[in-house]
């Protein structure tokens, strides 16, 4: 019996996941079958008659999912009872390019790493009991970039795309037009209202989604002086490296990439000493890592720059942490030296032991920012493993911290053009191929597909024939259907989950730039603190206090 089932295991994999692409000579649509002929439909069929994936007896029964149903729809009902405290802490998740796709596509990978057919496995986000819809465009973009949108998830305020911590008074590169148009953000309503705050990401911490949390700059791409043109740095602009330890210069915890920006021009890297590229940039001379750690050094400052010395640490015995990885973006999950660079969870296990030692809580911007590099190069197995490793770091947080008085919520700034398809049958792998050749070109076909990028590739003018490569490679670039060096950002809206004090306010769809004002809200932070206060002191939240001043107004008004 055992064997048997494992012949009918082996049957279903192999017949959807590699049985057409080998028999590409045969007429689309037909397979042959001993002595006769049966329809893709027929063969679909078989197939699936011959699977044996997790729960496929039981899911042959209506009673399965009417009790499962039954389930969800109590646990829904307990969510009547609103959590109304106040959030002592608050954590943002940004997974960078992190659109439903990819939130899908995440969860089918995360439950076949553990074995399952992946289509019935639950993300982190996916079990947060509230979720809605952002709106991503710019004020002057309808498909979004990284800079604007932070802007307005951070900052409260939709802005111009390439802008960071700027209205969109502000024009991007017009190092004039900064001046008076600097919006603050949510981690320094938090810093000033006596919270510590942290940012932790897998990208450059100067880059455009952790520098709209602290920085008013006109162009995301001044990473140092040495990006920045003449004119801007005699108009008196400065580099965005510079204002990460300038304008909030008590920010408790950093952790990611960017270390070359913050050293003198051509100093060594202290671990890639001999590559060139990774040398230091600064012009100024300027050693940002040394002025911060003579800063701190009677603070229980401590910088590090490896996962050994991070994890060495006494978080009991740490009060301020700079942690720089690598000269640029943290690698690939896929592709890091466990040894050497700390994950996205271990970074996140750090930061929340340092931070929650204050007695008023906490703000932390957590970003996996590496799903959307992923996606750029066509990369859909970077991206997607980027994705299920953010969701290990949300499952981390969970456990260090408790939904009574945690307010957490996991976004996306943007979309891709990523997309997957093809009528890939129950617990067919994520990167494997549809069960269909085309009836075109008669060539098989990957699930994953992308809309444009670098994975659109012509052999002797016709499509590439992907059963002829390792369509699995870690770097292998997904089919596009239209040519480009990078792929491009989608323009749909974003799912926004959230759960803890007041996620209830995050329902429907919003704009973007409404997110933070519902964690300030939350925290009693920022604007609107007056509905904080009661006769039951400041623990439980009355929203109708809010109301009342517009209220008194409108019948002065009328």
């Amino acid at each position: 019996m055992a064997t048997r089932l494992l012949y009918r295991r082996w049957m279903c994999i192999c017949c959807i996941t590699t049985s057409l692409h080998k028999t590409r000579h045969i007429k689309p649509w037909t397979v042959r079958n001993h002595n006769r002929h049966f329809s893709f439909s027929d063969f679909l069929s078989k197939a699936n008659q011959n699977c044996l994936f997790p729960y496929t007896e039981q899911e042959k029964d209506p009673k399965y999912w009417n009790t499962w149903a039954q389930q969800t729809l109590k646990n829904a009902l307990t969510l009547q009872n609103l959590n109304k405290n106040k959030a002592k802490n608050l954590i943002l998740f940004l997974g960078d390019g992190m659109g439903v796709p990819t939130v899908t596509a995440a969860r089918i990978l995360k439950g076949q790493l553990n074995g399952q057919s992946g289509e019935e496995t639950q993300l982190e986000m996916d079990k947060f009991p509230f979720v809605s819809l952002a709106k991503t465009y710019n004020t002057n973009a309808q498909v979004p970039d990284s800079a604007g949108t932070a802007t307005a998830y951070l900052c409260g305020v939709k802005a111009n795309e390439g802008t960071v911590g700027v209205s969109a008074a502000a024009v991007r590169s017009q190092c004039n037009s900064t001046q008076g148009n600097e919006v603050t953000s949510i981690l320094r309503w938090a810093k000033e209202a006596g919270k510590s705050v942290g940012i932790v990401t897998t990208t450059r911490v100067n880059h455009a989604t952790p520098s709209a949390a602290y920085a008013h700059s006109v162009d995301r791409d001044w990473y140092s002086d040495n990006e920045m043109p003449a004119e801007a740095l005699k108009g008196g602009c400065k580099d965005i490296a510079r204002q990460l330890f300038e304008n909030i210069p008590n920010i408790d915890v950093i952790l990611g990439g960017g270390r070359k920006y913050m050293f003198p021009k051509n100093t060594s890297d202290v671990e890639y000493p001999d590559v060139l590229k990774h040398s230091g940039t600064r012009n100024d001379g300027r050693n940002l890592v040394q002025e911060w750690t003579d800063r701190v050094k009677d603070k229980k400052g401590h910088y590090v720059w490896n996962k050994k010395q991070l994890l060495s640490l006494n978080p009991n015995s740490v009060d301020y942490l700079l942690g720089l990885f690598e000269p640029m973006d943290l690698p690939y999950d896929l592709e890091r030296n466990s040894n050497t660079d700390p994950s996205l969870t271990e970074m996140v296990d750090v930061a929340i032991k340092i931070l929650k030692k204050n007695p008023s809580g906490f703000y932390l911007l957590v970003e996996g920012g590496r799903i959307d590099h992923g996606h750029h190069e066509g990369k859909a197995k970077q991206a997607l493993h980027e994705a299920v490793e953010m969701d290990r770091a949300i499952g981390r947080a969970d456990l260090m911290t408790s939904v009574h008085d945690t307010l957490t919520i996991v976004t996306a700034d943007h979309s891709h053009v990523f997309n997957f398809g093809g009528y890939t049958v129950r617990g067919n792998t994520i990167f494997g191929l549809a069960p269909m050749l085309s009836d075109i070109d008669q060539k098989p076909f990957t699930s994953i597909i992308y809309g444009n990028g670098p994975g659109y590739k012509l052999v002797n003018g016709v499509r590439e024939n992907v059963s002829t490569i390792d369509y699995q490679d870690n770097n292998y670039q997904a089919q596009a259907a239209v040519p480009l060096s990078m792929e491009t950002h989608g323009g749909e809206d974003v799912a926004v989950f959230a759960k803890g004090p007041l996620a209830h306010l995050l329902h429907g769809v919003h704009e973007q730039n409404y997110i933070p004002h519902v964690m300030a809200y939350a925290a009693c932070i920022g604007q609107n603190r007056e509905h904080c206060m009661s006769s039951n002191g400041p623990s439980h939240i009355h929203p109708t206090s809010v109301l009342t001043f517009p209220l008194i107004l409108l019948i002065c008004l009328f």
